[in-house]
């Protein structure tokens, strides 16, 4: 290409071609440690990152130990498993793209065109790919990543013109799906749930979203992974138990019974009645009372009742509403977890004669209401206060 007239171009000095070698070394040195972080991550991948770790996702684990952000540690996640081989159930499966694996060990390719040729490679028909990834490697060990896809877009556009073949077989069923979930002896419950892809992929990003690591002044988050998840399922049921569009059970919300003296409410000692048949403690009862439907029944020492009022809720939804945008989320100190994973919270309990006025309302995730609870009275209560 002709010099710009008014552009005068000058041949780079002996130290600006020297410094440009140092970086094209040190690039190469890059890509090569990060071919060899994908082949660790792919050995990793086949022993079980729940097995080794504890935790159910081997992008997971690494965001967590490299402090890594989410989409990073997934791209290199996938890019090591498609590079290298594997094994699944005992068996040995090949990679998605040797050669460009090959390539990538020595630091001849950037991470633009090693994805460009693993996105081409999952959309080619396995009877090409050897040849299509050659033409893909030979093309990206010279030419950028927009490049490389264009010549992948055009590869697949002359092995399939018509697209992906029409499936002419029967229309898919209705996914099958089964959950059971019983009491064990200790009084603890036990879920075990089987369901179909798309269901399972759509619950993981759920309970991945609500599962991350607790933050507030209250110190570090020290539960395990498989902890974490097992809270972020309880509150994915919580944020249920509060929604509008929940069914009823013979014309009232679901709900669930917890019977206990006032007096044991008050001083939280003694026990109360889960649904008149699971005794519970009287501190478990307060958590319950926090923000709650209460009917009032009187019974004799005989346990026939007396007197029976009539349902009252402590928090009204448009007060509920009010929190929520005014607190804009837990108002524990260092916390910062969403309204929506939130509850309305007495500033002064409600037994003990706090009014349920907006202004002796707070919003608290569930970890901070139990935690406030234990501190009440405390220099962390009044900050919270």
């Amino acid at each position: 290409m002709p010099d710009h007239p008014l552009i005068t171009r000058r041949e780079p000095t002996p130290d600006a071609l020297a410094a440009s070698g140092r970086v094209l070394e040190r690039l190469r040195a890059m890509q090569r440690a990060q071919a060899e972080l994908g082949a660790v991550l792919a050995e990793i991948g086949d022993a079980g990152a729940e097995q080794l770790f504890g935790y159910t996702r081997l992008s997971e684990w690494l965001a967590e130990t490299g402090k890594l952000g989410d989409k990073h540690a997934d791209t290199l996640c996938t890019r090591g498993i498609a590079l290298n081989p594997g094994m699944e159930l005992s068996n040995p499966v090949p990679a998605l793209a040797p050669l460009t694996g090959e390539a990538a060990a020595e630091g001849l390719l950037s991470d633009g065109n090693i994805d460009a040729i693993i996105d081409a490679m999952r959309k080619i028909p396995g009877l090409h790919h050897d040849t299509a990834e050659r033409q893909l490697l030979d093309l990206a060990l010279v030419a950028k990543p927009r490049q490389v896809r264009t010549a992948a877009t055009r590869i697949l556009a002359h092995l399939c013109p018509d697209g992906p073949e029409p499936d002419d077989g029967e229309p898919p069923r209705d996914p099958e799906r089964t959950c059971r979930l019983h009491k064990k002896r200790n009084g603890d419950w036990r879920l075990e749930a089987d369901v179909d892809t798309m269901s399972g992929e759509f619950m993981d990003g759920v309970i991945e979203a609500l599962s991350k690591r607790r933050t507030g002044d209250d110190g570090p988050d020290t539960r395990s992974p498989a902890q974490r998840r097992g809270d972020a399922l309880v509150d994915v049921f919580g944020m249920a138990m509060n929604s509008p569009e929940l069914p009823t059970q013979a014309g009232e919300r679901v709900h669930v019974t917890v019977t206990l003296p006032f007096e044991t409410l008050r001083t939280q000692m003694g026990k109360a009645t889960l649904n008149l048949e699971e005794q519970i403690t009287a501190w478990e009862a307060r958590l319950w009372a926090c923000d709650c439907t209460i009917i009032p029944c009187c019974l004799s020492e005989d346990g026939d009742v007396l007197d029976l009022g009539r349902a009252k809720r402590l928090i009204t939804p448009g007060q509920r509403r009010a929190l929520y945008f005014r607190d804009r989320g837990c108002a524990f100190p260092g916390c910062t977890q969403p309204p929506r994973n939130c509850q309305g919270h007495h500033v002064v309990a409600w037994e003990d004669g706090g009014p349920t006025a907006l202004a002796n309302l707070t919003l608290l995730c569930e970890h901070h209401r139990v935690t406030r609870m234990r501190l009440r009275g405390s220099d962390v209560e009044a900050r919270v206060a």
